[in-house]
């Protein structure tokens, strides 16, 4: 594959490009001569993963042979070895530690790194004037990547967009990646999300997403966005879809997101409240077990079954006491856990299940005070949603993992709920309450998993940071008398788990 550069704002434009997906392990070899564009490249490469800092400073490895940047997105390492040529020398470096937590970017590289990683880009850089021509070669998940990033520029360009645009947006916890990309109307986000394969079974022959009904493709996006849309909520317009290249070109919904507001100080009341709003009001209405999508398949949505619920429950077990005691949980203790679940979780059962979003919480709120009613509140992630219990996402929303929804404040937004339930006829406050306290005791217990997961498996330890707050709304959801038996079990098996970040 080649890449044609006429100057160096090009060879920029290429590297900033190949910069939207790095990931750690990925090594990036650069030849060429002289004055070739080797260390454009690498600025350039470098600067975009350092979240929008304009004046970024990237000085020259020539010296120093490695320069380190740990506080970009990607952790990213510049090394030239243009003075080193023996084998041994290069060894002294520790490339081989140092790709394990890094991007490396290789000028001069030499053959003694030839199987660094296996996930290996080489650019040849050739040419004379201001014309260079980048001949790449790929192993490993760059020969996904490079072919991924065509069908995005093909996928731009039909649509009308400048694919020279392209600038990194966000990730997540997923595998799902976001662009910022100017349209001839204003900015929109480019959505990636390719058709991702199954993972090892875990159950009855089923993976973990199969089992949990976590969305596998961009179908499920398209399909939920589409029909938020339609009744009134402030999903975002899906302007453009490929199915499957798993892009999709959507609204913008602006900057206001939630989570920094709240860490800002921003007074939340009226976003809070009015996110409840949305909340009371979807629970007020009949929604589909199914629903159309673009392409004319229909997109069925999984009932949030128990099955589903136990096995996120079993994230505990399986790595929170990993994360703790540094060793499997016993297996008779996994199954005393998921008994005491299947004693309680039927009374979440809804007999007139909603459209359950399952992550309604600050990162995927968007305040717009621009628009009007319900629609100030913009949605995002919605791909995971379920028909279940309307308690599930107040539990979201009131028990924030990501920041501090203070107690009393909490308890306001909850009473407005059920006032808002009230007003709109027959609501069983207990039966809501004790589905509120199940919920949430569930989606906490199955944090506590997930972030210990990424911590342990995914090298994410920035999670870890979150844990004594969904601690807490553990601990509070287990005062209820439904959960007794499951608040002793914690408090014999799993004490740990209520007392994160607190002092000995």
């Amino acid at each position: 594959m080649n890449f044609v550069s006429s100057s160096p704002i090009e060879t920029e434009i290429v590297a900033r490009q190949l910069s939207l997906f790095a990931k750690v392990g990925m090594v990036i070899l650069l030849r060429g001569d002289l004055g070739s564009g080797k260390s454009t490249f690498a600025r350039a490469y470098i600067k975009s993963l350092a979240l929008g800092e304009t004046d970024f400073d990237v000085p020259s490895p020539s010296f120093s042979l490695i320069q380190t940047y740990n506080e970009t997105r990607i952790p990213v390492a510049h090394v030239d070895l243009y003075r080193l040529g023996a084998a041994p020398d290069i060894q002294e470096l520790g490339l081989r530690e140092l790709v394990s937590s890094h991007v490396l970017l290789v000028e001069w590289p030499s053959p003694a790194i030839a199987d660094l990683s296996a996930d290996c880009l080489t650019l040849e850089f050739s040419g004379t004037g201001h014309t260079r021509q980048i001949h790449a070669t790929a192993t490993g998940a760059w020969v996904q990547t490079l072919a991924h990033n065509q069908q995005i520029q093909k996928f731009l360009s039909a649509h009308g967009i400048d694919p020279k645009t392209r600038t990194f947006f966000e990730g997540d916890a997923s595998s799902r990646r976001y662009e910022k990309v100017q349209g001839k109307n204003g900015q929109l986000i480019l959505m990636d999300m390719p058709q991702r394969p199954d993972g090892p079974p875990v159950k009855h022959a089923k993976s973990y997403s199969a089992i949990a009904h976590l969305a596998e493709s961009i179908r499920s996006v398209v399909a939920v966005n589409d029909q938020l849309w339609q009744m009134g909520y402030g999903a975002p317009q899906i302007y453009a879809v490929d199915i499957g290249a798993g892009l999709a070109l959507i609204e913008d919904l602006g900057a206001n997101v939630f989570g920094p507001l709240m860490k800002s100080g921003a007074n939340m009341s009226l976003p809070m409240h009015t996110a409840v709003e949305v909340l009371a009001d979807m629970a007020s209405r009949t929604w589909p077990s199914s629903v159309s999508v673009r392409n004319g398949a229909v997109y069925n949505l999984p009932a949030y079954e128990m099955e589903a619920q136990l096995i996120e429950v079993d994230l505990l077990p399986s790595w929170f006491h990993l994360h703790v005691h540094q060793c499997q949980a016993p297996s008779a203790m996994n199954e005393a856990f998921q008994n005491l679940w299947r004693a309680v979780l039927p009374f979440t059962v809804a007999p007139n299940p909603v459209w359950v979003l399952r992550d309604f919480h600050s990162p995927n709120l968007i305040w717009r005070p621009q628009c009007d009613g319900l629609k100030r509140i913009g949605l995002i992630d919605t791909q995971d949603a379920v028909l279940g219990h309307a308690a599930y996402d107040l539990a979201s929303l009131l028990q924030d993992a990501r920041v501090d929804v203070g107690v009393d404040f909490a308890a306001e937004l909850y009473a407005y709920y059920v006032a808002l339930r009230k007003s709109q006829g027959q609501f069983d406050h207990q039966e809501f309450a004790r589905a509120y306290a199940i919920l949430g005791a569930q989606r906490a217990t199955k944090i506590l998993g997930i972030f210990a997961r990424l911590h342990g498996r995914d090298g994410k330890p920035q999670y870890l940071q979150h844990m004594p707050r969904v601690s807490r709304y553990l601990a509070h959801s287990l005062q209820h008398p439904a959960l007794a038996d499951i608040r002793q079990w914690y408090e014999s098996e799993m004490p740990s788990a209520l007392a994160v970040g607190k002092s000995k």
